[in-house]
């Protein structure tokens, strides 16, 4: 797991770009500790940099840019979990090896398959590899997005890093995006491809990007994607398929040449995680929580049902108040774009750090794939309001009430008027009101971009796991829990997340999928032996934390308020009375705190 850079630029000499890449990498060493390196082409005037956080071939053997056949080189992020079997199958191919990593096969596949071979690739990654003979360089990312890369491309120029905060010094791709704050307080996060850079955006999951460096021409294509289907309708071949795909899911993603555990929550998902593991790390399995004093947020006691049946080495950590407010700024800061959550994983990545734990596998995902959230049970009643008339669904636009105001999400069609209607933050009124602009020009903003699939012939809990999977999952979920997680040099793992997870719960008839009187039913009838009932036989609580509450004793917060707009300092009020969630507060905070940053 690492953090990549790297730029082709036709109007610079070599030296400079290499001095901007490295640059570049400084920015993102938070994330790949271990190593760094840079390849340069000085007749291309093309450089690949990289920072390592060593996982697999811990030795010199596995650094980065990596080259094969003295044609292809390589700067990697991401784990590939199905390199042995490619390795032992491009051996049989008379391809050499000369380390035991992942990186290695990803270019050897390239040369034996050429592009074919990226859908061959099961893992998380974002590469770019660069093809010196073609002269092609190729942006490469999972089909699930789980690990991110942003680029610009133009005549003469490309660059791409991990994290935003790497083109910082670039000159010419500083521009702000002037927009970003309008999605951040519709959607608690900002959606890709949009960031908070102008020329920088997200290259689209399961895509590659291939730049001409001769030409500047670029292509983007699909090489995978996942659809829908009604399938398997058989529950006891379904409950033998899940539990296979997601056992092999966790095997294969245990292997590491450094220290790993698993986040435990309390919750099912990752008791499922925990469970599963301990069956091939019976000695040396890991696991970590935070807990609270409070009750009504702790999940300690699910925790400790689950320690002690699994007899692990298990850490828990005390997350209290105090604790929170000392250390708050520095999570905002180390938010590379502004995200309305992803604080909770600040924390738990801090102490897997001082465990020693280079690896953390979480059970992110299962939600998504087999219904874990209310909007799976409110999606139908939510189209049914969707065919009402605009004038109706945006009569309510400047109400007070939260469920009213966003009905007028309702009059965008689509899955996208869907989505923010059931988890939107503020409406486009409140938007216009907070920016001092006008709601016609945010409705144009949220109307443009980004676009979003045509779902309306599949099953409505189905559009619901689109939804959650490609909206919430793939922007917040997922890129919170890569750049909290690796600003403290820890990689968490995704084994719902796997491709043959995903291929098999997109196949499942939705009657069975979400079967059942309890949440995620499913999940529960596959893996009930080996979790205790206290587990799967409860209420729902979500990993979260007491901000309502510790919020309105910071003093970091209240300035910011305090010193805002008119607008900031009602808002404020309005959530020390209790009107106001605490996340719609901090997507206030967020937006002060960038602007003067």
């Amino acid at each position: 797991m690492c953090r990549i850079a790297g730029m082709v630029n036709a109007a610079s000499p070599a030296n400079v770009i290499e001095a901007s890449v490295q640059q570049m990498c400084r920015n993102q060493e938070h994330g790949g500790p271990d190593d760094g390196g840079t390849f340069v082409s000085e007749t291309d005037h093309l450089v690949l940099g990289n920072r390592r956080l060593a996982l697999l071939d811990l030795s010199a053997d596995g650094h980065m840019p990596m080259q094969y056949n003295n044609r292809y080189w390589i700067t990697y992020n991401g784990e590939l979990y199905n390199f042995q079997e490619l390795r032992a199958e491009l051996i049989l191919l008379n391809h050499r090896f000369k380390s035991t990593t992942d990186t290695e096969v990803i270019l050897a596949a390239f040369a034996q398959w050429g592009t074919l071979s990226f859908s061959r690739l099961k893992g998380m990654f974002a590469f770019a590899l660069w093809d010196s003979v073609e002269k092609e360089i190729y942006l490469v990312r999972d089909p699930s997005g789980i690990k991110p890369l942003y680029y610009h491309a133009s005549k003469g120029l490309l660059c791409f890093a991990s994290e935003i905060r790497a083109f910082k010094n670039i000159p010419g791709l500083q521009s702000a995006n002037s927009n970003w704050p309008v999605y951040l307080m519709a959607y608690g996060f900002i959606p890709e491809p949009v960031t908070t850079l102008s020329t920088v955006s997200a290259l689209p999951k399961g895509c590659y990007l291939k730049y001409s460096v001769q030409s500047g021409d670029t292509s983007l294509q699909s090489f995978k994607h996942y659809s829908y289907a009604n399938r398997l309708t058989d529950p006891h071949e379904v409950n033998h398929s899940i539990r296979k795909v997601v056992d092999d899911s966790v095997k294969r993603q245990l292997v590491a040449d450094a220290p790993l555990g698993v986040f435990l929550s309390g919750g099912l998902d990752s008791g499922i995680m925990a469970s599963v593991a301990s069956k091939y790390k019976k000695t040396d399995l890991n696991t970590l929580s935070i807990y609270f004093d409070d009750p009504a947020y702790s999940e300690k006691k699910y925790q400790d049902i689950l320690h002690t049946k699994l007899q692990c080495r298990h850490s828990q950590y005390l997350l209290t108040e105090e604790i929170f407010h000392k250390n708050f700024e520095e999570i905002i800061h180390s938010m590379d774009m502004p995200s309305c959550d992803g604080i909770n994983t600040w924390f738990i990545s801090r102490h897997a750090k001082s465990l020693g734990l280079k690896a953390v596998l979480s059970g992110l995902g299962g939600d998504e794939l087999f219904g874990g959230y209310p909007s799976f049970n409110r999606i139908a009643t939510a189209l049914k309001l969707q065919q009402l008339p605009s004038g109706i669904t945006i009569a309510g636009r400047k109400s007070a009430s939260k469920k009213l105001n966003r009905m007028s999400y309702l009059s965008m069609e689509g899955i996208k008027g869907i989505y923010l209607f059931l988890r939107g933050h503020f409406s486009a009124y409140e938007i216009a009101r907070q920016l001092g602009s006008t709601e016609k020009e945010v409705w144009a903003i949220l109307n443009e971009t980004p676009i979003f699939n045509d779902i309306k012939h599949i099953h409505p809990k189905n559009q619901a796991s689109w939804m959650e999977f490609n909206v919430y999952m793939q922007n917040q979920l997922l890129r919170d829990s890569d750049v909290m997680s690796m600003i403290h040099s820890v990689e968490i793992r995704v084994p719902f997340l796997d491709e043959d997870v995903i291929d098999l719960a997109f196949q499942i008839d939705p009657n069975v999928k979400y079967a059942g009187s309890n949440s995620k039913q499913i999940l529960i009838n596959c893996f009930n032996d080996i979790l205790p009932r206290e587990i799967w036989d409860r209420p729902k609580m979500g990993f979260s934390f007491p901000f309502q509450q510790w919020l309105r004793t910071s003093n970091y917060v209240k300035e910011i308020m305090q010193n805002g707009s008119k607008r900031y300092q009602e808002s404020y009020t309005s959530f020390m009375s209790g009107k106001l969630h605490w996340s719609h507060l901090l997507s206030l905070v967020l937006i002060k705190s960038k602007a003067t940053s």
